[in-house]
């Protein structure tokens, strides 16, 4: 059950390197996530501000949608410094959404930036991401393959998650 994120930061991240997953946020992950960061905006819960504000149904979250950017940091070990996000669609309960990330930069200390371009079932671009962070070195990636080996028992995510 090796997802192919976390085989390639075994092997070692290279600038161009991309990755894409797609997802569907639900309605109750939308509640849930107001609930974590106590976030209650009508537009996320109250059907008449979202008609007064020319939407066509409640919206998601834009940093539940953004967060997407964390599955492929957690699959690499990725330690992140800076997220700047641009929210530039809504994104609506039961909409697929494709997330793209391209390793644009790797310092020789690990530090390192991609980008991350989330599309939704229709091709529109719904939101961009920059994020900067430290990669895993060799000794830290060594780690990972140990525990690839071992089954990956705190990884949730298989190679089947991203067929």
């Amino acid at each position: 059950m090796n997802n192919p994120i976390r085989m390639q930061a075994i092997e070692g991240l290279r600038e161009g390197d991309t990755f894409s997953y797609q997802r569907v946020f639900s309605r109750g992950e939308t509640e849930s996530f107001g609930d974590l960061t106590r976030d209650y905006n009508p537009v996320h819960y109250e059907p008449r501000w979202v008609r007064g504000k020319g939407y066509r149904d409640l919206i998601c979250h834009g940093l539940l949608v953004g967060s997407m950017i964390c599955e492929f940091g957690g699959q690499v070990g990725w330690l992140a410094t800076g997220m700047n996000f641009k929210f530039i669609k809504p994104v609506y309960s039961g909409d697929t959404i494709r997330c793209t990330i391209r390793v644009l930069k790797i310092e020789d200390s690990g530090r390192a930036e991609a980008e991350a371009i989330l599309t939704n079932q229709d091709g529109e671009q719904v939101c961009y991401a920059l994020v900067t962070g430290h990669l895993p070195m060799e000794g830290e990636r060594a780690i990972l393959g140990q525990m690839v080996s071992e089954g990956d028992p705190t990884n949730r995510l298989s190679d089947e998650d991203y067929s």
